[in-house]
């Protein structure tokens, strides 16, 4: 049974999707907490954790042996769930516990940022405990493209608000985040069909160009300070990176929906 997990399809493009994600987590968390230059011990765990994570899922990607997937696949899986949770309590209680206030909860650390290690984690554990072959493996994957497009949803909210939502075009990702809740939400509830997987499969596509639209805008903005270094424009200005991951979250999405489609037509 785990040696045709491995083998399958879909748990590979899976697999490969993790262990790339938690490699730019790497360099994503550095330029995070460059910011306080790594002020705190604990800023490092998720920064080196990422890079050890990534190499072990690779290197059981080369030996291709199940037990080392499997084994190692969870024990990833768990600690990136456990960091992801610590992490967003240590972001919290940077200034919302003491305060208790919408204010401080939008300009605090962004809280839900390291929910990212809990969602890599859960798909590991995931990939895991149910088969490649299976319907529910889809339901799965679109279950945390779901809920990763509702993290999206309330960090697109909350770095946005912290400028008052200044150019109109920050409430695009605010939208499309929302668009793409609901239609995965239905996706799941209501019994498969493919003509509406199709409609979610189009949406996750214009979240995806949303992702690159906002990397392009965010690009502009840093572009804009000539009188800061390379450095500091990456570290300092609008996060370079994070508009990605609705591109990030499309291509998980649309995972689970083609793996949906594949097996309403085998059963038809």
């Amino acid at each position: 049974m785990r040696k045709s997990k491995w083998f399958h399809k879909y748990a590979l493009a899976l697999e490969l999707f993790v262990t790339a994600n938690l490699a730019f987590l790497a360099f994503d968390v550095f330029i995070a907490h460059s910011v306080n230059a790594f002020a705190h011990w604990g800023e490092w765990i998720p920064f080196l954790f990422s890079i050890i994570a990534s190499l072990l899922l690779f290197l059981a990607l080369l030996i291709g042996s199940s037990g080392l997937w499997y084994l190692g696949g969870l024990g990833v899986g768990w600690s990136s769930v456990g960091i992801g949770i610590g992490g967003m309590l240590f972001h919290l209680e940077s200034q919302f516990f003491a305060d208790f206030t919408i204010k401080s909860l939008v300009y605090t650390a962004p809280f839900a940022a390291p929910l990212a290690f809990c969602g890599l984690g859960l798909l590991l554990i995931m990939n895991r405990m149910v088969h490649g072959e299976s319907i529910e493996w889809g339901k799965w994957i679109v279950f945390m493209a779901l809920g990763g497009f509702f993290g999206n949803f309330v960090l697109s909210l909350c770095d946005h608000a912290q400028n008052g939502f200044f150019k109109p075009s920050e409430w695009i990702p605010i939208f499309t985040s929302a668009i793409a809740v609901g239609f995965l939400m239905t996706a799941l509830l209501q019994p498969i069909n493919l003509p509406f997987l199709k409609v979610c499969g189009a949406i996750l596509m214009v979240n995806g160009l949303v992702g690159v639209l906002g990397f392009y805008l965010h690009l502009s903005v840093d572009l804009q300070s000539a009188e800061l270094s390379a450095r500091d424009k990456l570290i300092y200005g609008p996060p370079l990176f994070a508009p990605l991951l609705f591109t990030d979250l499309a291509l998980l999405g649309m995972l689970g929906i083609w793996h949906l489609a594949r097996k309403l037509q085998e059963i038809r």
